[in-house]
């Protein structure tokens, strides 16, 4: 929650700074100010999840899922929260999936689950290095 707490703070400020160039507006939750990389570490992170989600998507899109399936498969993986729309709906379930879309899935519940900075740091070649 205090992700969206600061994406819609965020939002305010870059409209305060469109109306007032040269005001000085920090932001500020429960009274603490919060540095600026901190904001920018939580856009970074709302950045990659929702590109993580539309990547997920068109891959899934490409093996031949319609795009309400696709999306809503995809988005209940990394979300957690079970069924999906379309053939994967309350009425399904993922059986329908071929193996290729099912591997998508799961790497969809694992950039849900290990948060996808942490997974993507695990692939980087300076996380393997002394």
């Amino acid at each position: 929650m205090i992700r969206a707490l600061v994406l819609f703070k965020q939002a305010g400020r870059e409209f305060t700074k469109l109306l007032h160039p040269d005001a000085i507006n920090p932001m500020k939750i429960g009274g603490l100010v919060i540095p600026n990389n901190i904001v920018y570490a939580v856009l970074g992170f709302i950045f990659l999840y929702f590109m993580s989600i539309a990547t997920l998507t068109f891959a899934m899109l490409l093996t031949g899922l319609d795009f309400i399936s696709a999306f809503s498969a995809i988005l209940a993986s990394v979300n957690n929260v079970g069924p999906g729309l379309g053939i994967i709906g309350p009425a399904s379930n993922y059986s329908m999936l071929t193996d290729t879309q099912t591997w998508l899935c799961t790497v969809g519940m694992l950039v849900g689950r290990l948060e996808i900075i942490t997974l993507l740091i695990i692939f980087t070649p300076g996380f393997w290095r002394r």
